[in-house]
């Protein structure tokens, strides 16, 4: 039960920061068909989430079947070393270790695309810039003040906010690479859109199952309802 209460809690928390902040979120492309992009995408959240978040409603077999990938290759590839072809996505951070650094311990992600939505996970991902003032070094035009470092610095590059006044409050026109990292914006934007496939992929795994089942079902229900009509004739015309 309580369990359930902090669920609820954070969706609620999560689309009303969206609201409020009321930023133009940019158009992530997922295609949760696309299992070479799946693949990439589970590759870099072992890379560069899985040190401080979880994702533990899913398991590496499920994402082997899934994504077509042999068992063997997803140990040796996607997987961190000493991860079990049965075992959750469990972050290696300690609990404890990670409120002390953090102020709280991080999130799992496991639904985290379903309570924020594709497109607000894409430009937050892109979205960090530095920012001197803070702890971390960083902060992030979706979410100011997050308690997240920039993890993606070395491979986005630098990035600095360019800032205007509008009704006396600063706020950030753009964002700019001062610094080019070790990929280009555009193959950054790319891997950040599979990270992000990935994420809403572990967010409801049966999606496409769901979805082809469902047109089905909707033929169903409206050849029902024709042959209903059709019956209801059949009886209601002696009535006349």
């Amino acid at each position: 039960m309580k369990n359930l209460i902090t669920l609820i809690l954070s969706l609620m928390l999560s689309f009303g920061a969206a609201a409020s902040q009321g930023v133009a979120l940019d158009e992530a492309d997922i295609d949760l068909s696309d299992n070479a992009s799946l693949q990439r995408g589970a590759k870099h959240f072992v890379t560069y989430c899985l040190g401080c978040h979880s994702a533990k409603q899913i398991r590496y077999l499920r994402i082997a079947l899934d994504l077509g990938v042999e068992e063997k290759k997803m140990l040796n590839d996607i997987a961190p070393e000493g991860a079990g072809i049965y075992d959750k996505m469990h972050t290696a951070m300690n609990a404890h270790d990670a409120e002390k650094w953090f102020g709280v311990e991080p999130p799992d992600l496991s639904l985290i695309a379903r309570s924020r939505g594709a497109n607000w996970l894409y430009s937050y991902l892109r979205g960090f810039y530095v920012d001197k003032s803070k702890v971390l070094g960083s902060n992030n035009t979706v979410f100011p003040d997050v308690g997240m470092p920039n993890v993606f610095w070395q491979i986005q590059g630098e990035q600095h906010a360019v800032l205007k006044m509008v009704d006396g409050k600063q706020i950030v026109e753009k964002l700019e690479i001062t610094e080019p990292g070790k990929l280009s914006p555009k193959e950054f934007d790319k891997m950040i859109n599979d990270l992000v496939n990935f994420l809403v992929y572990v967010g409801e795994p049966v999606q496409l199952e769901r979805i082809s089942m469902g047109k089905y079902v909707l033929f169903f229900i409206f050849m029902l309802l024709l042959l209903s009509y059709l019956l209801k004739k059949e009886y209601w015309k002696d009535v006349h």
